[in-house]
């Protein structure tokens, strides 16, 4: 029992981080394909946000990075100090005439917990504050009207505290942090956290699934 409650405690901070290569670079909202869009969502780990949206049908690539802080180009040795004033994201790029923004929104609110205040779970720190950077007037607009709903529903014994700020920059985060979950399978913090949640993820937006090549 004692070697199993430390594996669940296991967290995405203690990642090895033999791998200090900064592969971060900044991204522009107008780098997405013609008739595609992008969302970038904070909600904890990014390895599980990466995991979940990679998920929905509709969604073309998700990218696990950095945003909203100060610092150019951080490494995630940087981050993980909560100095930098960055969150973990995932940038999704999506065709909306397959899935649209506000269906993301809804699948972004059941798939962490929207009212613990810079913590998800065992992962506690600025870094990992639920946050939704909109990348335009009407992505903002849709952003809070779906967490005004989202807080009326009553689903939450606490009101929501996620933040809805601008897009600025997006650093991609180092390449071993990149589809983590799929490459990473029984690694104590995939196991304990990540595959449960997305079972949840499953059991609830089955219509909304589609088949990953690992």
């Amino acid at each position: 029992m004692v070697l199993l409650f430390a594996l669940i405690f296991f967290s995405c901070n203690t990642e090895s981080k033999t791998n200090t290569t900064n592969m971060s670079d900044s991204l522009s909202v107008n780098e997405s394909k013609s008739g595609l869009d992008t969302a970038t969502f904070g909600a904890g780990c990014f390895w599980c946000v990466e995991a979940v949206f990679q998920r929905v049908n509709g969604v073309l690539s998700v990218v696990s990075g950095y945003a909203g802080g100060e610092v150019e180009k951080p490494t995630y040795e940087q981050v993980c100090s909560g100095a930098t004033g960055h969150a973990e994201v995932a940038q999704i790029t999506f065709n909306p005439n397959e899935v649209s923004y506000e269906e993301l929104l809804e699948i972004f609110w059941h798939t962490h917990n929207p009212t613990t205040l810079n913590r998800q779970g065992n992962d506690e720190g600025t870094q990992y504050r639920s946050v939704i950077f909109y990348h335009s007037n009407e992505q903002k607009k849709i952003a809070e009207a779906s967490k005004a709903k989202a807080n009326a529903s009553g689903e939450w014994r606490e009101p929501i505290v996620t933040e809805i700020v601008p897009y600025t920059k997006f650093f991609k985060a180092e390449s071993y942090h990149q589809n983590y979950y799929n490459q990473h399978l029984y690694q104590p913090y995939c196991s304990f956290v990540i595959s449960p949640k997305l079972e949840k993820f499953k059991s609830k937006f089955s219509d909304k699934l589609k088949d990953v090549k690992k």
